[in-house]
């Protein structure tokens, strides 16, 4: 079991849907909060939920090398291998591959598979030297399954799931343990993403929208269970039941999506 309390808990993306959230529920658990954000005024926000759990709050762009590494810098310079690293900073893109700019995926990648797999690089030494740690990384219900107009942000998620299934496979017997995170739609900043070739917006049926703070909640019970795999929401539940069970579903259910975005 993974108790926060008492532990530097990392987490990327403070302050957006998600990120709010972790401060105020990882803050309830005891732990002592560790914030990046790329938004400096998100970010701020967040810093006001920390209040005293707060040990430093910094922006930075996870997307560059530069900023991963201003990161690991700053835990340095305090002496610090966070107990808990939770790789929650991303962004969404939508549009068939063709319509979305070319650098739009391409910083898609970098912050949503690349910046966790590099900060995993620079903290995991330390991890394991102590015989202790926690990585946890909120990739999506969509890294189980492909969706019309999320290419970029599938392989994104894909990838993602992928690195810490075999993460979590590489460091058994180490004492660091890792919690992979599929949600399907939250109601977060990401449902905003920007669209491409669409002659009208999308928007997300209600129906899919789950409430960010039950998500948190199950990643934050996920994380102290040492779960593998955490599927917080009812619909990530359902499509990850028909991955394995009825594949032949998933596009009647896309399109059921697809046609209610309309």
């Amino acid at each position: 079991m993974t108790n926060p309390a008492n532990k530097a808990v990392l987490i990327t993306g403070a302050g957006g849907g998600f990120g709010r959230q972790m401060v105020v529920q990882f803050r309830a658990a005891g732990a002592k909060l560790i914030l990046t954000d790329i938004n400096d005024q998100a970010l701020q926000s967040a810093v006001d939920d920390a209040g005293g759990d707060l040990v430093v709050s910094f922006t930075a762009d996870l997307a560059s090398e530069e900023g991963c590494a201003a990161v690991v810098a700053t835990c340095a310079s305090l002496g610090e291998v966070p107990d808990i690293l939770v790789n929650n900073a991303g962004i969404g893109i939508a549009g068939r591959l063709d319509h979305v700019p070319r650098d739009h995926w391409e910083t898609l990648m970098q912050l949503n598979l690349m910046a966790p797999m590099r900060l995993c690089s620079e903290f995991l030494p330390g991890m394991i030297e102590r015989g202790s740690g926690h990585i946890v990384n909120i990739s999506s219900i969509a890294g189980w399954t492909g969706a019309e107009g999320l290419s970029s942000y599938c392989a994104s998620k894909f990838g993602l799931r992928g690195f810490g299934i075999s993460l979590a496979a590489d460091l058994e017997n180490t004492g660091v343990r890792v919690t992979n995170v599929y949600p399907c739609f939250s109601r977060t900043p990401i449902l905003d993403s920007p669209q491409h070739g669409y002659e009208d917006h999308r928007t997300v049926p209600e129906y899919l929208i789950s409430d960010p703070a039950h998500v948190v909640a199950r990643i934050v019970r996920g994380v102290q269970q040492n779960r593998v795999h955490v599927f917080p929401d009812k619909y990530a539940r359902l499509i990850h039941y028909l991955t394995r069970y009825a594949p032949w579903l998933l596009r009647i259910l896309d399109r059921r999506i697809q046609a209610d975005s309309m």
